[in-house]
Protein backbone atom coordinates (compact mmCIF):
# COMPACT_ATOMS: atom_id res chain seq x y z
CA UNK A 1 0.00 0.00 0.00
CA UNK A 2 1.28 3.48 -0.84
CA UNK A 3 2.58 5.39 2.16
CA UNK A 4 0.39 8.41 1.43
CA UNK A 5 -2.75 6.27 1.41
CA UNK A 6 -1.66 4.48 4.59
CA UNK A 7 -1.08 7.79 6.37
CA UNK A 8 -4.47 9.07 5.25
CA UNK A 9 -6.20 5.89 6.42
CA UNK A 10 -4.55 6.28 9.83
CA UNK A 11 -5.52 9.94 10.07
CA UNK A 12 -9.13 9.21 9.10
CA UNK A 13 -9.33 6.27 11.50
CA UNK A 14 -8.07 8.47 14.33
CA UNK A 15 -10.38 11.30 13.25
CA UNK A 16 -13.44 9.05 13.25
CA UNK A 17 -12.65 7.82 16.77
CA UNK A 18 -12.07 11.39 17.97
CA UNK A 19 -15.33 12.53 16.40
CA UNK A 20 -17.21 9.63 18.00
CA UNK A 21 -15.79 10.51 21.43
CA UNK A 22 -16.60 14.18 20.94
CA UNK A 23 -20.16 13.40 19.84
CA UNK A 24 -20.72 11.21 22.92
CA UNK A 25 -19.33 13.97 25.16
CA UNK A 26 -21.69 16.51 23.56
CA UNK A 27 -24.57 14.09 23.97
CA UNK A 28 -23.81 13.69 27.66
CA UNK A 29 -23.22 17.41 28.24
CA UNK A 30 -26.54 18.30 26.62
CA UNK A 31 -28.70 15.36 27.70
CA UNK A 32 -31.62 17.73 28.40
CA UNK A 33 -31.69 18.67 24.70
CA UNK A 34 -33.30 15.46 23.47
CA UNK A 35 -32.60 15.97 19.77
CA UNK A 36 -28.94 16.80 20.39
CA UNK A 37 -28.60 13.92 22.82
CA UNK A 38 -30.08 11.25 20.55
CA UNK A 39 -28.78 12.45 17.19
CA UNK A 40 -25.25 12.91 18.55
CA UNK A 41 -25.31 9.32 19.82
CA UNK A 42 -26.49 8.06 16.43
CA UNK A 43 -23.78 10.03 14.66
CA UNK A 44 -21.19 8.69 17.09
CA UNK A 45 -22.26 5.17 16.19
CA UNK A 46 -21.72 6.02 12.51
CA UNK A 47 -18.18 7.22 13.25
CA UNK A 48 -17.42 4.08 15.26
CA UNK A 49 -18.71 2.01 12.34
CA UNK A 50 -16.56 3.99 9.92
CA UNK A 51 -13.48 3.43 12.11
CA UNK A 52 -14.20 -0.29 12.22
CA UNK A 53 -14.64 -0.50 8.47
CA UNK A 54 -11.40 1.42 7.94
CA UNK A 55 -9.58 -0.98 10.26
CA UNK A 56 -11.00 -3.99 8.39
CA UNK A 57 -9.98 -2.54 5.03
CA UNK A 58 -6.49 -1.73 6.27
CA UNK A 59 -6.04 -5.16 7.88
CA UNK A 60 -6.91 -6.82 4.57
CA UNK A 61 -4.09 -4.74 3.07
CA UNK A 62 -1.66 -5.74 5.83
CA UNK A 63 -1.83 -2.40 7.64
CA UNK A 64 -2.52 -1.82 11.33
CA UNK A 65 -4.19 1.50 12.01
CA UNK A 66 -3.65 1.48 15.75
CA UNK A 67 0.14 1.76 15.59
CA UNK A 68 2.10 4.87 16.56
CA UNK A 69 2.60 6.20 13.05
CA UNK A 70 1.34 9.74 13.00
CA UNK A 71 0.43 12.20 10.34
CA UNK A 72 3.10 14.71 9.31
CA UNK A 73 2.95 18.15 10.82
CA UNK A 74 4.35 21.36 9.44
CA UNK A 75 7.91 20.77 8.32
CA UNK A 76 7.69 16.97 8.36
CA UNK A 77 7.16 14.46 5.58
CA UNK A 78 6.97 14.58 1.80
CA UNK A 79 6.06 17.93 0.24
CA UNK A 80 2.83 16.65 -1.35
CA UNK A 81 1.52 15.39 1.97
CA UNK A 82 2.50 18.60 3.71
CA UNK A 83 0.56 20.60 1.15
CA UNK A 84 -2.51 18.40 1.63
CA UNK A 85 -2.16 18.73 5.41
CA UNK A 86 -1.98 22.53 5.10
CA UNK A 87 -4.93 22.66 2.68
CA UNK A 88 -7.02 20.50 5.00
CA UNK A 89 -6.25 22.83 7.91
CA UNK A 90 -7.21 25.84 5.78
CA UNK A 91 -10.43 24.13 4.72
CA UNK A 92 -11.39 23.30 8.29
CA UNK A 93 -10.66 26.87 9.41
CA UNK A 94 -12.77 28.28 6.57
CA UNK A 95 -15.56 25.84 7.45
CA UNK A 96 -15.50 27.00 11.06
CA UNK A 97 -15.63 30.63 9.92
CA UNK A 98 -18.52 29.83 7.61
CA UNK A 99 -20.49 28.41 10.51
CA UNK A 100 -19.83 31.54 12.54
CA UNK A 101 -20.99 33.76 9.67
CA UNK A 102 -24.15 31.65 9.42
CA UNK A 103 -24.81 31.97 13.15
CA UNK A 104 -24.35 35.74 12.98
CA UNK A 105 -26.68 35.97 9.98
CA UNK A 106 -29.34 33.98 11.82
CA UNK A 107 -28.98 36.16 14.91
CA UNK A 108 -29.14 39.30 12.75
CA UNK A 109 -32.37 38.10 11.16
CA UNK A 110 -33.88 37.21 14.53
CA UNK A 111 -33.00 40.59 16.01
CA UNK A 112 -33.68 42.53 12.79
CA UNK A 113 -30.14 43.92 12.88
CA UNK A 114 -29.75 45.11 9.31
CA UNK A 115 -26.12 46.19 9.70
CA UNK A 116 -25.04 42.82 11.06
CA UNK A 117 -27.04 41.02 8.38
CA UNK A 118 -25.43 43.18 5.71
CA UNK A 119 -21.99 42.39 7.10
CA UNK A 120 -22.62 38.64 7.19
CA UNK A 121 -24.22 38.71 3.74
CA UNK A 122 -21.22 40.53 2.30
CA UNK A 123 -18.52 38.40 3.92
CA UNK A 124 -19.96 34.89 4.12
CA UNK A 125 -19.93 34.28 0.34
CA UNK A 126 -16.19 34.93 0.30
CA UNK A 127 -15.70 32.42 3.09
CA UNK A 128 -17.71 29.89 1.10
CA UNK A 129 -15.41 30.62 -1.84
CA UNK A 130 -12.39 29.93 0.39
CA UNK A 131 -13.92 26.55 1.26
CA UNK A 132 -14.55 25.72 -2.40
CA UNK A 133 -10.99 26.71 -3.34
CA UNK A 134 -9.37 24.50 -0.71
CA UNK A 135 -11.72 21.64 -1.52
CA UNK A 136 -10.92 21.91 -5.24
CA UNK A 137 -7.16 21.90 -4.60
CA UNK A 138 -7.48 18.91 -2.29
CA UNK A 139 -9.40 17.03 -4.99
CA UNK A 140 -6.81 17.92 -7.61
CA UNK A 141 -3.70 17.17 -5.56
CA UNK A 142 -4.77 14.11 -3.53
CA UNK A 143 -4.41 11.44 -6.21
CA UNK A 144 -0.81 12.22 -7.05
CA UNK A 145 0.28 13.12 -3.52
CA UNK A 146 -1.20 10.01 -1.94
CA UNK A 147 -0.11 7.52 -4.59
CA UNK A 148 3.38 8.80 -5.38
CA UNK A 149 5.05 7.82 -2.08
Amino acid sequence: MKDGIARTLRALHQGEWQLARHLVAVSERHAEEHEVHHVARDLAAWSREHAGRLAEFAAAEGLRLDDDTREPTSGEGPEGLLLLHDLRALHLAATENSLHWEMLAQAAQATRDERLLELASACHPQTLRQMRWTNTLIKQLSPQALTSL
